[in-house]
């Protein structure tokens, strides 16, 4: 069982580290044709945290860092819109042209029918990838304020060298006070493939996950990240299968006994913007799924994933139950991607309703 701290002791529900990019957005254009840009905040981690305060309602803080100049600020602006505390930004003097330190930024057009989405990101030498064991004062965060729930994950370690040291150093910090430590693995072969590829994200993965009480992540993530395999899945062969993440998670949760939580979302891309979706969830022995929502239909599939995780997140910070906590994930992750941008625009009304069984007929 997850021992998860009481609110009365904590400030914080979540604490998220990661990068915070600014996301440059197409629209239903493509990134080579466009002559305009929709602006939006977003970073794996960073929208968990997000999620968790727009939706749902809990105090939340991003531990991260920025360059300072105005298009770190407008990121700062975004994330004011977003609510989660800043009090942990690390602001970095700018060089005036970027050859020190920088800002992240994310290109990324949606995709439609057979055309996939496509992301292009250009983040080296930002101003979180050169963050440092020792930069941030995870005591002040754990001990003196306290937080419930720490999430980090795969994106964040793969930023640099150093990355990885930060994680763990917060990771350890976190587990000595007690509060719960969640990981989405995120594989992106782009951050890895320069640095040393699959075998340096299993090395850096596997390092930290002795640690984690919660483990995030897909079929792919679990293969690349950490190594597990999962048997007689291919491009032809359904993703939505219990039976195979099943094995896979058996075969992770015996090499991690630490993991109290195995949690992945399923989803059968029919198209670019026709998806089946769904998610299970592994504890204590048990696997729980969410109903499967077949045909759904996809505006953005940025960040599905990440409100997947705070919908699950909540349910169990607000201890309604694994099935509960499951359905809750997958509904929320299905309403984000109705919306544009990496971030959540919905309600937990919403969120509701649809693990109710809702439609989509006008609400008057």
């Amino acid at each position: 069982m997850l021992n998860i701290k009481p609110k009365s002791d904590c400030r914080w529900d979540l604490v998220s580290l990661g990068e915070v990019m600014l996301r440059l957005d197409p629209g239903d254009g493509r990134v080579t044709t466009t002559r305009t840009f929709q602006a939006w905040e977003g970073g794996g981690e960073y929208n968990v945290a997000r999620g968790l305060k727009r939706c749902f309602g809990m105090s939340t803080a991003i531990v991260t860092a920025l360059a300072d100049n105005p298009v770190g600020r407008l990121v700062e602006d975004l994330m004011f819109q977003g609510g989660v505390d800043q009090t942990h930004v690390h602001w970095v003097k700018y060089d005036g042209v970027g050859r020190t330190v920088r800002n992240g930024l994310n290109f990324t057009e949606r995709g439609f029918g057979a055309r996939a989405a496509l992301g292009c990101s250009d983040r080296g030498h930002t101003a979180v990838s050169q963050l440092r064991a020792g930069d941030i004062d995870w005591e002040q965060i754990f001990g003196a304020e306290g937080a419930r729930w720490f999430h980090t994950g795969g994106i964040f370690a793969a930023l640099s060298e150093t990355t990885p040291e930060v994680a763990k150093e917060a990771i350890t910090a976190a587990k000595r006070h007690g509060t719960v430590i969640s990981y989405d693995l995120n594989y992106r072969d782009s951050l890895w493939k320069s640095i040393g590829g699959q075998a340096r994200a299993r090395e850096v993965n596997r390092e930290l996950a002795p640690f984690v009480d919660v483990m995030i992540g897909n079929e792919e993530d679990f293969t690349a990240a950490l190594g597990f395999e999962v048997e007689g899945l291919d491009e032809h062969h359904s993703k939505l299968d219990v039976e195979n993440f099943r094995r896979m998670i058996e075969r992770a949760v015996k090499e991690f006994p630490n993991f109290n939580v195995v949690a992945t979302t399923l989803r059968n891309a029919r198209t670019a913007t026709v998806n089946d979706w769904a998610a299970v969830c592994y504890h204590d022995g048990e696997l729980s799924k969410s109903a499967t929502r077949e045909g759904l239909e996809i505006f953005d599939r940025v960040g599905g994933g990440d409100s997947f995780a705070s919908g699950l997140i909540y349910g169990f910070l607000t201890e309604r139950g694994v099935q509960w906590a499951v359905e809750c994930g997958a509904a929320h992750g299905a309403l984000a991607m109705t919306t544009p941008g990496d971030t959540t625009m919905v309600t937990l009304a919403e969120v509701e309703r649809v693990m109710k069984g809702g439609g989509a007929r006008v609400a008057r």
